[in-house]
């Protein structure tokens, strides 16, 4: 089936990246397929204009027909988090093997995805990767997006540091701290996908995206200091807390559950770095500092997430 060039999908739209990007694809004049496991937690979306379907890559049964009139599928899905503890990674290769099947079926022109930058040992980082090679593996193009870290008060990763910030003003902290990462705004990840919704020369390549400075975990947190309006934390580095004592300290300080916190403090032992700006340079968006998306991502956390 062709699909209409001005109809989009985006799977996983009840998510903090998925929800302002159906916003961002009504916005732009798009007509946006939300794909969700529960429709009713879709329901502002739904009030916005956005077209309500229920579907859940792990059941292929529900997926037939989602993707009938889409030309572009944005898959946003992610396991962590979902009750698959240490097993997200295998829901991960399951759910991208049955999204691609019905993406061939209903014959979609590309399939946009958002991974991570860098893979190294963490569990998490792996998994992104993999899921990006299992929905290329079958007949559709697949834009794959590779960012660092997200600036964005919706995103788990941002929350623990601000908890870190704000509850200790002084802490012990591993060698992760120095990991070199390349942050970028969550308004400017949703530019890049919404500027990738029609084919173009960024169709079935790889994409790395990043904003323009460069820091370390550690410098992350003094930034955020200072957007939060706090003293600087004193920070003692040790040179070995290993990802199972570091999730478990994060568990104690900030909200984000230890079985979360564990992937997500592995992939911050990997520099998150741009190394191949090309693909960026495909459109025309110029990334707001860290300075200014660090204060727009700590006013969002603390209007509507606290």
């Amino acid at each position: 089936m062709e699909g209409s060039a001005d109809r989009v999908l985006v799977a996983g739209a009840t998510g903090y990246i998925g929800r302002k990007l159906a916003l961002a694809l009504l916005e732009a004049g798009y007509e946006v397929r939300c794909m969700v496991r529960r429709p009713e937690a879709a329901r502002d979306l739904e009030e916005a204009g956005c077209e309500v379907v229920r579907g859940d890559v792990l059941d292929p049964a529900s997926l037939e027909g989602t993707l009938d009139g889409v030309s572009t599928a944005y898959y946003l899905v992610h396991s962590m988090g979902r009750g698959n503890e240490g097993d997200f990674a295998a829901a991960d290769r399951e759910g991208a093997r049955n999204f691609a099947d019905e993406a061939g079926r209903a014959g979609l022109a590309q399939i946009v995805y958002l991974g991570g930058l860098g893979t190294g040992e963490s569990r998490h980082l792996q998994s992104r990767h993999e899921t990006a090679e299992i929905l290329a593996s079958g007949p559709v193009p697949v834009t794959y997006f590779r960012a660092a870290v997200v600036l964005g008060g919706g995103s788990e990763s941002f929350q623990t540091i601000y908890y870190l910030v704000r509850r200790l003003p002084a802490m012990v902290t591993p060698k992760w701290t120095t990991t070199l990462t390349q942050p970028i705004a969550i308004d400017d990840v949703v530019a890049y996908l919404v500027a990738a919704a029609g084919t173009g020369p960024w169709t079935g390549r790889e994409i790395e995206i990043g904003g323009p400075d460069l820091t370390s975990y550690g410098g992350m947190m003094e930034e955020m200091a200072d957007a939060m309006g706090r003293r600087r934390p004193v920070m003692i580095r040790v040179p070995v807390l290993s990802p199972r004592l570091s999730s478990l300290w994060i568990g104690l300080v900030t909200p984000v559950d230890t079985g979360v916190a564990r992937p997500l403090v592995e992939g911050l032992t990997t520099e998150t770095v741009v190394q191949d700006r090309s693909g960026m340079e495909l459109f025309g968006i110029e990334p707001a500092p860290m300075h200014d998306a660090m204060a727009s991502a700590v006013a969002e956390l603390e209007r509507d997430y606290l």
